[in-house]
């Protein structure tokens, strides 16, 4: 997938789960875990990374292996306009 695809593809709803978290939070952090508790999905993760949906934060020093996101200009246009259609 090019850059330009990026604006067109919609995210699946366990993605816009994860995404629209990211609107209330200071700097747009994304979680690490879902609403139940759960570590969220890395398949997730990396499809909003890819998408350009998300983006590294910062590396977590507790954790090194968590990637700590938070949601892109990109993220939340992406957002708004699937909340238009």
């Amino acid at each position: 997938m090019d850059g330009g695809d990026r604006t067109h593809t919609r995210p699946s709803p366990a993605q816009r789960r994860w995404l629209e978290r990211g609107l209330t939070q200071p700097g747009g952090k994304l979680p690490l875990f879902d609403l139940d508790g759960r570590k969220v999905s890395p398949q997730v993760v990396r499809k909003c990374l890819e998408c350009g949906w998300a983006e590294p934060w910062f590396a977590n020093q507790i954790k090194p292996d968590w990637l700590v996101c938070k949601l892109t200009p990109s993220g939340r246009f992406t957002l708004e306009q699937s909340n238009r259609d």
